[in-house]
């Protein structure tokens, strides 16, 4: 369902369906558009505790939940892009939480080993020292709208797929256009059900923003790897960030003079504690799922794409982990890096055992079933939709000649050694002086011109690069991706410039990768900056890493043409057969596929049973992070002052009941990626956690909710709060806070 090639170009720069008239079945999952709240959602969720009027959870025109919460984004993209992370603004000065991880690369970039953020952790006193990111971006919600009648207004079933796609293009960039007012806010509509709906949204993004605070690594982080999607969790992944405003409270670049976002809404924090079956809310901005997707589909995941992204990003990570287990130096330059590409390899491991255990392939094909033996008991049905799942089977058979390939581009090209995918900034400055070979006088000049411009803006860019570079770690890394690659992709499909590596070096990996660390502009900061005071087309056209970067993206280029035709039959099978879906099924509210817009997802604090004679209970304590201290394992090191503070018992207002620090909790939220950071609301409105994580047992959850295990986990807002307060001393930040006791 998710397309190839749209994944591939996010890395290098990222009929109308009425719902029955009929109340929705209780929903035990979904990730819901908020404006669907009184329609399908409210009845229940007051059934499980909610006390606010559904206006209060979402409106418009008055300040709402929705007015809280913001995705987090870059500065390069635009929020039709997605965002990365989710967060909630706290005070009613622009102060936003949200999770450690996603702060993580913030904070890395203005750590150095003199000032390391990221071990030692980092508050602000005053607004004086909160500390600006360049690039980082926060959108607030202004509006969401159903804008399927006018995307569809001019379609019909008998159009080609090329005019039925004009058509619509040609929709969405009016509504978007005029929804803009001149450029005011960020728009973008998006498809849903596949296609079959519509949907506006309307943001207004910040980019004035500041970090404030995060704790040492050994608390936002506690765990690592090993803990990474597992329950009981004992992890204080928060990090808090300021918005700043123009003096007249409109969006900016950085100024000095910028002042602090007064918000439209911002969030109480919650002290009283969360208990079994208590209600719980997260609103944010989940990445994607693929609920819709057919037996086929998992068949991909199971036995081609997740084994082979495993074994790739394995062999990476083992590399990166082996030069900062030696140098410090290497360690804070790769630690975003390693966490970024760990995190999924592990989810993939996950996924597969999960989708195996819970039999989603027979499930998936017993609903194709169901839906088949539905069209044929009507001739219009036939029609309609008879072949859609034929369309979509013979989509995945096609895709298989090339999905290997695709992988390998994906994962050990473009995200393995790193001057490939920064060859990419050289592209345009490419360009430019191709035209000026051929450029008449009159015209030499301009272009010079530009070509100085571009240099001057690649020199910014290259600054931060080499930064977080280690030109010997990304040569290991380099071999290694390319010995997987030559011995595992098809000689007919792998990048032309894979003929140098055979003609001029006889086949020999190491000797072509001594050459290209050895010379090219794209592996070393000086000659790169000595390339940009100068910029000629011979030498870039002779760099040996900017000849893999072409041929690169000329692999990419070509692939799609080969691939095109199965994505849109695969398309416009998935189009069909949701909608058939729905008209089947007429009581049973259905919700989309999270696409990185802004979604709701209710339910209570839960516990669960894993397995057999297993029961994991729905919080743990600070006890469990002393209980697993391990001075000898970087990932679950407990500083001195957290195990003063323990065994002082010095937990100020924090503590529960009993006395016990909570850290974590769980929920039955559905959630996906893009959640993390999102803000864990109680039934009256208030903060009282910051999603974070899935458990194991469900992480084949993107592709099937499994009721029964699937569990979010979330830090308590008493954790954050007492890690604020008693641990830091950043009482700063604690008396700009709403608390309820």
């Amino acid at each position: 369902m998710k397309k190839i090639f749209v994944s591939i170009i996010t890395l290098l720069l990222a009929i109308q369906i009425v719902f029955a008239a009929n109340p929705p079945s209780k929903p035990d999952e979904g990730m819901w558009i908020p404006i669907w709240i009184e329609k399908f959602n409210y009845p229940d969720m007051v059934r499980l505790g909610l006390k606010l009027k559904a206006n209060e959870v979402y409106s418009y025109t008055n300040p709402s939940i929705k007015d809280a919460i913001v995705g987090l984004g870059a500065d390069q993209y635009k929020p039709s892009n997605g965002f990365f992370c989710s967060g909630v603004v706290v005070s009613p000065q622009g102060l936003v939480f949200t999770n450690h991880h996603c702060g993580y690369d913030a904070v890395q970039q203005v750590s150095t080993l003199e000032n390391d953020y990221l071990t030692n952790g980092f508050w602000a006193t005053k607004l004086e020292e909160e500390i600006p990111i360049d690039e980082m971006t926060m959108s607030f919600v202004v509006r969401i709208e159903d804008v399927t009648s006018r995307v569809l207004k001019n379609v019909n079933d008998s159009m080609s797929l090329s005019a039925r796609e004009k058509a619509i293009s040609k929709a969405i960039k009016e509504i978007e256009n005029e929804a803009s007012e001149k450029g005011k806010y960020d728009v973008v509509v998006k498809p849903v059900f596949e296609g079959n709906e519509y949907y506006l949204h309307v943001y207004e993004t910040y980019k004035d923003i500041r970090l404030v605070g995060a704790p040492p690594s050994a608390i936002g982080k506690f765990g690592g790897d090993t803990d990474n999607w597992m329950w009981p969790r004992h992890t204080g992944d928060f990090s808090i960030f300021r918005i700043y405003t123009a003096p007249d409270g409109s969006p900016a670049d950085y100024s000095k003079n910028n002042i602090p976002l007064n918000p439209k809404k911002y969030l109480p924090v919650s002290i009283k504690g969360v208990e079994k079956n208590d209600f719980a809310m997260i609103f944010g901005f989940p990445g994607s799922t693929n609920r819709y997707i057919t037996s086929h589909g998992v068949d991909q995941a199971i036995n081609q794409n997740n084994p082979l992204i495993v074994n790739i990003r394995d062999k990476k990570l083992s590399i990166m982990k082996s030069y900062m287990n030696q140098d410090p130096k290497i360690k804070l330059q790769y630690s975003s890096k390693y966490a970024q590409t760990s995190n999924y390899w592990k989810y993939f491991i996950g996924q597969t055992k999960g989708l195996k255990r819970w039999d989603v392939y027979d499930r998936k094909k017993e609903l194709e079933n169901q839906f088949m033996n539905w069209v044929q008991q009507d001739a219009t049905r036939q029609q309609k939709y008879g072949t859609c799942l034929q369309e979509i089977e013979n989509s995945y058979y096609l895709l298989a000649n090339y999905n290997k390939t695709m992988t390998y581009l994906q994962e050990a090209l473009l995200q393995g050694p790193e001057f490939i995918y920064f060859g990419f900034d050289l592209l345009q400055l490419y360009s430019v002086l191709k035209n000026l070979e051929t450029a008449s006088k009159d015209d030499k000049a301009k272009i010079e011109a530009n070509a100085k411009l571009i240099a001057k803006n690649l020199n910014e860019n290259a600054e931060k690069h080499f930064k977080d570079y280690n030109p010997t770690v990304d040569k290991d890394i380099f071999i290694a991706m390319f010995e997987m690659y030559l011995k595992d992709v098809p000689k007919d499909q792998q990048i032309s410039a894979i003929n140098t590596l055979e003609k001029k070096y006889k086949g020999d990996l190491k000797k072509w990768a001594d050459d290209i660390y050895n010379k090219s502009i794209l592996v070393d900061q000086t000659r790169f900056n000595n390339f940009l005071q100068n910029p000629n087309l011979k030498t870039l056209e002779n760099d040996l890493g900017f000849q893999i970067t072409r041929s690169t993206l000329s692999s990419l280029r070509s692939m799609w043409q080969e691939i095109s035709k199965a994505e849109d039959m695969q398309s416009e099978g998935y189009r069909k057969y949701i909608a058939g879906l729905l008209e089947m099924m007429p009581d049973k509210a259905f919700y989309p596929d999270a696409n990185s817009t802004m979604r709701m997802t209710y339910g209570t604090v839960q516990d669960y049973y894993p397995a057999d004679a297993v029961h994991y209970n729905y919080v743990t304590t600070l006890n469990g992070v002393i209980e697993k201290e391990d001075p000898t394992n970087d990932e679950f090191i407990v500083p001195e002052r957290l195990k003063e503070l323990y065994n002082n018992k010095d937990f100020g207002q924090y503590a529960d009941k009993n006395g016990n620090i909570i850290t974590c909790f769980i929920t039955n939220n559905d959630i996906t990626g893009g959640n993390s950071g999102s803000g864990v609301i109680d039934a009256q409105g208030n903060l009282i956690g910051l999603a974070f994580d899935g458990n194991w047992e469900s992480m084949s959850g993107d592709i099937l909710f499994e009721t029964s295990v699937q569990r979010c986990i979330s830090v308590d807002i008493r954790y954050v709060l007492f890690i604020i307060d008693k641990y830091a001393g950043a009482t700063n930040l604690i008396n700009e806070l709403t608390i309820v006791k």
